[in-house]
């Protein structure tokens, strides 16, 4: 029987977990939130103290991780899963993080003979078994892992060399981003002219027109409802991959235009106390902005 380790048991590694464990696959965990252990242990998996001890033993090794630096520790550090992964394991790393460091990740795992893939979740928690992952990586060490990752995504996507599928993820990202601050504006904009909100969201939502995407759908339904907690997915994460979508681009030699504009959006929204809840709330922040600088906003256009 083939064991996964589960690096991150949050919304998304519980949702992976529930079908690893489903398919008869020992699946062992570890995550900081005592929280998250002890819904571990509801599924029937194994919790252990570090990721150290979660890796060993285990053929692949999942991490879902919030940013690149806890990555970096959980992989490399003095209790990473490079200090016990056995030859020939494979890691997949499904945390959306920089290109760079998972190539720097890559090498290292390489120069102990485990393989190290990146495959970023395009998808929402509750689309399990329908995710689709670009992998980047080695296509050998892909096949030595399809049995678990077909578990949870109907499209394994090989697109290149290591840290390829964080390309690709990090520029999903900037139009997740991009969608996401419009429906803000556009919601708060209706609050000023009186429309109702729902009103707006039902009516656009009925229309079939061709500016009503899956996401617009999730977020406007947020809105019309005011449910922001419990989120799919937070404010403080969109702030995180829209800041390495746009360091990345700044790398490449292409700055971008809107995302930067989308950045001090995203930032309003956090210091205002936001970063916990869903990302559909952030229509809120520009109501905020707007009754605090009234006086000096400019008016309507001369006619």
């Amino acid at each position: 029987m083939k064991t996964v380790a589960m690096i991150g048991f949050g919304v998304m590694g519980q949702a992976m977990g529930q079908k690893i464990q489903g398919a008869g696959f020992g699946l062992r965990v570890f995550d900081v939130d005592p929280k998250a252990l002890e819904q571990a242990k509801t599924i029937g998996a194994q919790t252990t103290a570090s990721p150290k001890d979660a890796a060993s033993g285990a053929d692949v090794i999942v991490l879902f991780l919030p940013n690149p630096t806890i990555v970096a520790e959980c992989v490399a550090g003095d209790n990473g899963v490079l200090k016990a992964a056995r030859t020939g394991a494979v890691i997949v790393d499904m945390s959306t993080v920089a290109p760079e460091g998972t190539k720097r990740m890559a090498e290292l795992a390489a120069g102990q003979g485990v393989s190290y893939l990146d495959a970023p979740v395009l998808g929402r928690p509750s689309a399990v078994g329908r995710w689709a992952l670009p992998v980047g990586g080695d296509s050998e060490a892909i096949e030595l892992c399809r049995d678990v990752l077909e578990l949870v995504a109907a499209k394994i996507i090989p697109v290149g060399t290591s840290g390829s599928g964080n390309v690709i993820k990090l520029l999903n990202q900037m139009m997740f981003n991009a969608i996401n601050a419009m429906t803000a504006e556009m919601m708060a904009v209706s609050e000023r002219m009186g429309v109702s909100r729902k009103l707006l969201y039902e009516t656009i939502v009925s229309s079939q027109a061709g500016t009503v995407s899956n996401l617009f759908v999730e977020l406007g339904r947020n809105v019309a409802n005011e449910t922001y907690e419990n989120p799919a997915f937070s404010v403080k994460l969109l702030c995180k991959d829209l800041d390495l979508a746009v360091g990345m681009a700044d790398a490449a030699g292409a700055p971008p235009l809107l995302g930067r504009l989308i950045q001090s959006i995203n930032a309003m929204a956090l210091t205002q106390g936001y970063g916990s809840q869903d990302t559909s709330v952030m229509w809120k922040a520009l109501m905020s902005l707007w009754s605090k600088t009234a006086n000096f906003l400019p008016g309507p256009a001369a006619t």
